[in-house]
């Protein structure tokens, strides 16, 4: 490989790193449940495009978009199904504070 794909790669990498703290940094430190699903977002954003960039490197560009179709597909039904269980959490407590939530009982 020639040195100016080597630095392409480490950028690209170092992107995905950047992406994928975001979304830990932003899943853990917030309490609203929305943004929890937003950072959950960001963080299922930056594995796909670590399986792209994986896909790349192997030269296996079929299977590689085949798994990342998969994984689009099962991360909108789980955002889905999270979505509406939100919802339903927020039409009940009126709030979708993390901390209020756990103090529910029954």
């Amino acid at each position: 490989m020639s040195s100016a794909l080597i630095n392409l790669l480490w950028t690209y990498i170092v992107f995905i790193a950047l992406v994928l703290v975001a979304g830990l940094y932003y899943m853990l430190v917030t309490r609203n449940l929305m943004r929890v699903l937003i950072g959950m977002e960001i963080l299922m954003k930056a594995v796909t495009l670590l399986i792209i960039l994986f896909g790349y490197l192997t030269g296996n560009s079929e299977f590689t978009q085949a798994v990342v179709i998969v994984v689009i597909v099962i991360e909108v039904v789980v955002v889905a199904i999270t979505a509406g269980v939100i919802l339903n959490i927020f039409r009940k407590n009126d709030s979708l504070d993390a901390r209020e939530i756990r103090n529910l009982k029954g």
